[in-house]
């Protein structure tokens, strides 16, 4: 018994060894491509593993959170944030031109009439179509209550649809480059159908890019929209936006330096007092608060465009802005500068006192006691000024006692006229002044028919431009005419920035009217 055991011992032995031996013939020679796709992989996992990995989510804030409806909504950051997820007939761009949106085609059939026609192959986020209802439902709503969107709408008389991809909007007047009128976010007319519009609790939807996941008290949660007409060659590399609701702006940038929030879009002058200057990127824009001097072209001394000349080449705003504003405003030449297509740069005029002495001289001017002196029609005139400013604006006053100095070294005396806002809109609507400081907010409507149209705050008038003024093809001619003629001087405009975390990646082209441009290239880094 214990040989035939033994030998059976011995059998199973070999038969081991043999199964052993065979396992490692089989793994050397049969699977050599297996064993080598698998060393590849390796290697592809181990260079995926050095590169940066992405996070699929992006935080945000927003202080005084009202609503994520974008016609209802009073909060400027929420209507930006908005633009994600609701989409208008037409988009404005980066550099302020329009492009088609929801509209596939605009038509101007007569001065007061337009017609759009829709794309009904989008839908909206819960899978139903655009149809032009919503167009006229949308307009109806901003008719009907106090929207940030209301004044888009102010001359819109009746929207017709005559089917579901046309609406026929008619004016109650001809507005100038009605398009641009056009960027209010639309709504769907069928999902609040039998519901009170204002007072609904249903999450809105749009069209856009993200939709909104939930809304809790504290956070809103957005993701991206499978059904988002681009989805598939425009992915976008963030799967998700969580937006916190905070009490205000000072939590958020504390909330920003614990790095618990990505992005911040602010108009805050001041705002590196918050953040600090380091450990974050900034893409600082253009805002459309435009501050400059309007000058009286029916004035017996500056309705010579010599002495206009001389005054802008002697004020140099980089002076202003680090003397007065410590660098928080930017220089500005004109009410197109504010990232505008159609501003033309090569009108920028720099400042030259130099220069602006030799154009007085060459105008007959004489340089004594001083003072500049000329004989006008048989009496010697002195080139002493004056400039209306209102005494409760405290940058303006700093700004014109600035300007006061600079013209001072050219001999150019500026008398500062201080008056109440009262007697500031008295000066201003009768336009009887030399100068005045003032300014006003760019509207997205290149229209410049405030600065050189009919009775404008210069009196200045010119025949050639009038006939271009609603043509926008020409406008880079009424910029190189107006800065000859000089009948105001631009000086300065606000400035906005968007705060980035150090790890946020993308392409960046925001301004004033849009902080996310080419959203689905926007990323956070590991």
């Amino acid at each position: 018994m214990k040989s035939n055991s033994n030998n059976i011992f011995i059998v199973l032995f070999i038969l081991v060894v043999m199964g052993l031996i065979g396992g490692a013939v089989y793994i050397l020679y049969f699977s050599q491509e297996t064993t080598d796709w698998d060393e590849e992989e390796i290697e592809e996992v181990n260079e995926t593993t050095e590169t940066i990995s992405v996070v699929g989510n992006l935080k945000m804030g927003i202080s005084n959170f009202d609503t994520m409806n974008p016609l209802l909504s009073n909060n400027k950051e929420i209507l930006n944030i908005d633009k994600l997820i609701f989409e208008p007939l037409i988009n404005i761009t980066s550099d302020y031109n329009t492009e088609k949106c929801l509209a596939k085609e605009i038509n101007k059939t007569s001065d007061n009439e337009y017609q759009i026609k829709l794309d009904t192959s989008i839908k909206w986020q819960d899978g139903s179509s655009l149809i032009s209802k919503d167009i006229q439902y949308t307009v109806d709503r901003l008719k009907e209550i106090n929207s940030i969107y209301s004044p888009n709408v102010r001359f819109i008389e009746s929207v017709e649809v005559p089917d579901s991809e046309t609406a026929i909007i008619k004016l109650t007047e001809p507005v100038r480059f009605f398009e641009y009128y056009l960027d209010f976010p639309i709504v769907s007319s069928s999902y609040y159908l039998n519901e009170d519009f204002q007072s609904s609790g249903k999450i809105p939807i749009g069209t856009g890019m993200y939709k909104i996941a939930s809304i809790d008290d504290d956070k809103v949660f957005l993701i991206r929209n499978d059904r988002w007409r681009f989805i598939k060659e425009k992915t976008p590399k963030t799967e998700s936006i969580t937006i916190t609701k905070s009490t205000s702006m000072g939590e958020i940038f504390n909330s920003f330096k614990l790095g618990n929030m990505d992005i911040i879009n602010t108009n805050m002058p001041n705002y590196a007092e918050f953040v600090g200057t380091m450990g974050y990127n900034r893409r600082e824009y253009a805002g459309r608060n435009y501050d400059f001097i309007a000058i009286n072209c029916y004035d017996s001394l500056l309705s010579s465009k010599e002495v206009r000349k001389a005054i802008n080449l002697a004020i140099n705003r980089d002076n202003i802005i680090s003397s007065v504003f410590n660098g928080t405003k930017t220089a500005s030449y004109s009410p197109l500068d504010y990232g505008s297509y159609l501003y033309d740069t090569n009108t920028r005029v720099k400042s030259n006192q130099e220069e602006a002495k030799k154009i007085l001289e060459n105008d007959g001017w004489t340089y004594t006691n001083e003072r500049w002196q000329k004989n006008i029609d048989g009496y010697v005139a002195r080139l002493t000024l004056s400039m209306v400013v209102c005494d409760d604006n405290e940058e303006r006053l700093n700004t014109i006692y600035n300007i006061q100095s600079q013209l001072q070294e050219v001999g150019i005396v500026l008398n500062v006229a201080r008056v109440n806002r009262d007697r500031y809109y008295q000066f201003l609507n009768e336009k009887n002044y030399q100068m005045i400081l003032t300014g006003v907010t760019n509207s997205v409507n290149p229209d410049l028919s405030y600065f050189y149209g009919q009775n404008n705050i210069a009196n200045y008038y010119n025949d050639d431009i009038m006939s271009k003024i609603e043509i926008l093809d020409k406008y880079s001619e009424i910029e190189k005419q107006v800065a000859d003629d000089v009948p105001y001087i631009g000086l300065y405009r606000n400035k906005g920035a968007v705060i980035l975390n150090a790890n946020v990646g993308g392409d960046f082209k925001s301004n004033n009217y849009y902080t996310y441009y080419n959203f689905n290239e926007w990323f956070r880094q590991q």
